[in-house]
């Protein structure tokens, strides 16, 4: 058993409320060299502070809870590994669960990170809409989405996903390409689950090419799109994959790689959110990076501002802020 502030008194000679203050900056006027003397005893015992005990007094767990889609995806990796050490700044642990893209399984785990009275919930929702607005408000936690946005009144930290997929669009149209198709496999899950993102990376690219003339547009918008890959490259026209996320992209330049076509010269390729792992694959992907640091970032400092505004007592619905982050294009080969 470690070390208490009732040991640390008897050792230090002073009282429990001297130790505290010198524990606790801020907590009460001390002398410097009491203070000195009390934080050596403390580190020469290793004593730790009881997070339990001082949770209790102050109403905190110095937990939040994190919902995310699963951790094979590497840019939920990246998200999880900023946000564990940005809260871990705040001497706060961080809570991981998935729903793997189950609507049911994610509302059952939040539930059970309030029971847990994490202190805040940073989530990439599967579900939306009113009713799970409604669900949400009714947990009387702070909460921050990240990705797919739920429903306005829901805080949310993201990038302009359409502007994004409108400019790579607009680069593949400027670099002459005579057929454009769209991969987007989870749009055959619309209307099942929140696909925000794709959604709105699908309205980028429609809207700037419904306009062109004498560029050929189609779509393979599910799951079984490999299998169409080799016979979208049929035909004259100078053809380019317009891709929702980067594993899409991948995937279609390892199945044409074992046909012999290469990337940036058969064909052109993109991506969206620059995973790390582009880094290490040939002909480099070129890619929109969506800034998953500064989302993680951004994520983990608003719900904090939330955690303090329902400390301080202010109504949490007062203002729901929706951050909206800068995205880049990120040059590659493959275009």
């Amino acid at each position: 058993m470690g070390i208490t502030t009732k040991d640390l008194a008897q050792i230090c000679g002073v009282s429990r409320t001297t130790v505290h203050r010198a524990l606790h900056e801020g907590a009460g006027r001390i002398n410097p060299d009491t203070r000195e003397m009390i934080l050596r005893v403390a580190k020469e015992n290793d004593y730790r502070p009881d997070l339990l005990a001082r949770g209790l007094v102050k109403g905190q767990t110095f937990n939040i809870g994190v919902v995310v889609l699963d951790v094979k995806s590497r840019y939920f990796a990246e998200l999880l590994s900023i946000i564990g050490a940005e809260a871990g700044k705040q001497g706060y642990f961080v809570n991981i669960t998935l729903h793997d893209n189950d609507k049911e399984t994610e509302k059952s785990q939040l539930t059970r990170l309030a029971d847990y009275h994490v202190d805040g919930i940073i989530v990439s929702s599967v579900n939306e809409g009113e009713a799970y607005k409604n669900f949400l408000h009714s947990l009387d936690i702070p909460l921050v989405s990240v990705d797919n946005m739920i429903a306005e009144g829901i805080p949310f930290v993201g990038i302009d996903q359409r502007q994004a997929m409108a400019d790579v669009t607009a680069k593949m149209i400027e670099k002459a390409y005579e057929k454009l198709i769209f991969v987007c496999p989870p749009m055959e899950d619309a209307g099942k689950r929140n696909i925000y993102v794709h959604r709105e990376r699908l309205r980028g690219f429609q809207e700037t090419t419904e306009k062109q003339e004498g560029i050929e547009i189609s779509y393979l918008s599910d799951w079984n799109y490999l299998g169409h890959v080799e016979s979208a490259l049929e035909g004259p026209r100078k053809t380019a994959f317009i891709c929702s996320a980067d594993e899409f992209a991948l995937e279609i330049m390892r199945r044409l790689k074992k046909s012999g076509k290469r990337a940036g010269e058969d064909y052109g390729i993109i991506g969206f959110d620059n995973i790390d792992i582009l880094d290490y694959v040939t002909p480099r992907l070129t890619t929109i990076s969506n800034s998953v640091t500064k989302v993680a970032e951004t994520a983990v400092a608003l719900l904090f501002e939330l955690i303090i505004r329902k400390q301080e007592g202010s109504c949490q619905e007062e203002s729901a802020p929706c951050k909206i982050l800068p995205y880049r294009m990120v040059e590659g080969e493959t275009i």
